[in-house]
């Protein structure tokens, strides 16, 4: 009998699969808004709407929005309407703006309208109130310009004379896959209820343009910049600063409204020649007053949360690591002015990845790595033990509190099933919501593999194996090492997809070796400064272990990896000739050369010494390698720069190349793709070339070029 089909037998199937990406919260529990993504017509991107599903998991899912720029990022007012960034066309803006702006969908029903026209749009929403219609916006101004006015008309002076030329005077230059600056990122605070939507505003407004229009024309020339800035609409709540001449203190700021939406609190960036420390400070939301409240050198505060009735807040607090070793995220409360800080959950050896406190403020719900999965816990207040609130093998979330019960909705995913809602009750018991994104059918199986270091540390993983493996007939197999590295294989990612791999017949090796997270600041210390020590034996040790099976073929492996997973796999590379075929994304080679290079050199010069730096640089031992490379590397990868892809190759041809200048390695090249591979087309691309490189040095099946390479 055939193996019932499976989205991932085919890769058109597969990258058309809608997506969920993020939910919301209704103020009153009874509704999660998911944003959803799903394929273009041409397949070259997806496109992203928002859905409504009950909370409770009854019902139907219903569209709620739908236009060709796609809808992101939603948020609840305190009245229940819908805010959402969109670049999709505003009747009454600019014919040619493609900026995304703040859209609001009323809850009492009807059309949804913009809320901001700023020239350089909306960045996103940084934090909305429970009891006030007050919004805080992150949205950028170019750093000449000191009025909304002024901002449009600069903007619109660089866009007729075609400048895109950058002047700095800090550091960095450019974060992951885009360049920073010229304009600089701004919290800007915004009354979405002083929005004018009346015939009798929108009239006025227009006779507002036209008196500035007609000034405009008799300034002469010499006045260009002042005729081009035409005012802000009245029609629209106008935004306030809160934080005027940023510089690059806002970039990836977090931040937390009190329910009156009186106080912002923020962690902000305080530079430190190439790098910066992380701080907390307050706003007032009506005079923009700033108030210091948690700043130290070599210390960073993080992600805080404002307590349900405004009194207290939550943040992390960690000490930057060095050489010597990591250290711990450790959570703090305080009260909303700063005063009385405390750590609690000392104990806690696991790092939150996100805070919200619980409904009563007595507690704070957490997300963190946990032994291969992201589980939900509670940190009491009083000093009592955390208590671990989901038991499967699930990692959970954008987990958001029913303020009305103290039950938690959010997403969670595993390896075998994508990101889906699901509701969990006080004794945790989760219930799945239903979603316009249903689950596809997994091929194969999962299950946990481990095994003991020769330091005695347990080193566990999954092992997914696809239909049909066993004794008689076992599988190839692949050992995927994750990036980070401080990371761990628990989560679904829709960039690396194993299932497309079991579909194929390989078994595949998803191992947290020592640097991953969910095992404790001990196992993460076991790597550290030395990447290529115990990181490395720990994945040989777990292949090993997975290579005893009867139904894994150990003469037929292949290893993979991305990021500093492509690190360990060029490591593995020089190491050993035990694998038939390597593949190396995005990965890091010299790291002399890396660490200078990339978006965040200060980071990775600080946790190394001068000397690791060199020991466990994997360029050193290219003339070792004796197991074919495919190597892959974008060029707007600023993250691991595609210098570290091209000396690789470089270096590759010049000790292993023939006569003719032919190696056994290969090199896939995208110019217009990130540290990941993102574009729907690219990707296809990326697994055909993949996988046609595993058959031919794996499964001894003659090469194949895909058809859109040439």
């Amino acid at each position: 009998m055939a193996t019932p089909s499976t989205p991932f037998d085919s890769l058109i199937d597969y990258i058309a699969l809608p997506r969920v990406e993020a939910l919301a919260l209704s103020p009153d529990g009874t509704t999660a808004v998911l944003t959803v993504a799903v394929l273009t017509k041409d397949a070259t991107g997806y496109e992203r709407a928002l859905w409504a599903v009950r909370a409770d998991g009854s019902g139907s899912p219903r569209r709620l929005t739908r236009s060709a720029k796609g809808e992101a990022g939603a948020a609840f007012t305190a009245g229940g309407d819908i805010l959402f960034v969109s670049a999709r066309p505003d009747t009454e803006g600019e014919a040619d703006d493609e900026s995304g702006q703040l859209w609001l969908l009323p809850a009492a029903g009807g059309e949804a309208r913009a809320v901001t026209r700023l020239a350089g749009g909306v960045d996103g929403i940084a934090a909305t109130a429970a009891a006030a219609d007050r919004v805080v916006l992150a949205a950028s101004l170019l750093s000449a310009a000191d009025t909304l006015e002024a901002d449009a008309a600069l903007r619109a002076k660089r866009k007729e004379k075609k400048v895109s030329a950058i002047l700095h005077d800090t550091y960095p230059v450019r974060f992951w896959d885009h360049d920073l600056g010229p304009d600089q990122p701004h919290l800007f605070a915004l009354d979405v209820d002083a929005l004018e939507d009346t015939i009798a505003a929108a009239v006025a407004e227009e006779a507002a343009e036209s008196a500035s229009e007609g000034e405009g024309a008799s300034e002469g020339a010499g006045e260009a910049a002042k005729s081009d800035a035409k005012p802000y609409p009245s029609t629209l709540p106008r935004p306030r600063d809160l934080t005027p001449a940023p510089g690059r203190s806002f970039d990836h700021a977090e931040a937390a409204l009190t329910p009156d939406a009186s106080v912002l609190v923020v962690s902000l960036e305080q530079r430190e020649q190439r790098g910066g420390r992380r701080a907390i400070v307050s706003i007032d939301t009506a005079t923009g007053a700033r108030t210091p409240l948690f700043d130290e050198v070599d210390v960073d505060f993080e992600m805080p949360v404002v307590s349900h009735d405004g009194t207290r807040i939550a943040y992390l607090r960690t000490a930057k690591s060095t050489p010597v070793g990591p250290t711990d995220y450790e959570v703090w409360v305080a009260g909303i002015d700063g005063s009385q800080p405390r750590r609690i959950a000392a104990e806690w050896d696991r790092w939150a990845s996100s805070l919200a406190f619980d409904v009563d403020d007595d507690a704070l719900i957490a997300t963190a790595d946990d032994n291969g999965r992201g589980p939900v816990f509670r940190l009491p207040l009083d000093g009592g033990a955390p208590v671990r609130l989901t038991d499967d093998d699930f990692t959970y979330t954008h987990v958001a509190v029913d303020r009305t019960n103290g039950d938690l909705v959010a997403l969670r995913s595993s390896w075998v099933v994508p990101s889906h809602p699901v509701r969990i009750a006080r004794d945790g018991s989760v219930t799945p919501l239903v979603t316009p994104a249903a689950a596809p059918a997994a091929p194969g199986t999962i299950t946990e593999v481990e095994t003991t270091a020769e330091d005695g540390a347990r080193v566990r993983g999954w092992l997914l194996l696809p239909e049909g493996a066993s004794a008689q007939a076992p599988a190839p197999l692949l050992l995927w090492i994750h990036g980070g590295p401080l990371n761990s294989w628990n989560a679904w990612s829709w960039r690396w997809a194993p299932l497309l791999a079991v579909a194929r017949g390989y078994a595949v090796l998803l191992p947290d070796p020592a640097l991953s997270t969910g095992y404790g600041l001990d196992f993460i210390a076991r790597g550290w400064n030395s990447w290529g020590a115990k990181p490395y034996t720990d994945l040989l040790a777990i292949t090993d272990a997975a290579e005893a099976r009867d139904d894994i073929d150990a003469t037929r492996t292949a290893a993979m990896g991305g990021s500093f997973g492509g690190y360990m796999a060029n490591w593995v590379a020089g190491h050993t000739d035990r694998f038939r075929a390597i593949v190396t994304h995005a990965s890091l080679w010299a790291l002399d050369q890396f660490a200078g290079t990339t978006d965040s050199s200060e980071y990775w010069q600080r946790i190394f010494t001068p000397e690791a730096m060199v020991e466990h640089s994997p360029h050193r031992f290219v003339r070792d390698i004796r197991t074919p490379l495919l190597v892959v590397h974008g060029d707007k990868d600023y993250r691991v720069p595609v210098g570290e892809g091209l000396r690789l190759w470089s270096e590759l041809a010049e000790h292993h190349a023939d006569a003719d200048g032919r190696t056994p390695h290969r090199f896939l090249y995208f110019p217009d793709e990130n540290h990941w591979v993102l574009k729907p087309q690219h990707a296809i691309v990326w697994y055909e070339t993949v996988f046609a490189f595993l058959a031919e040095h794996v499964l001894g099946e003659e090469p194949v070029r895909p058809e859109l390479l040439g």
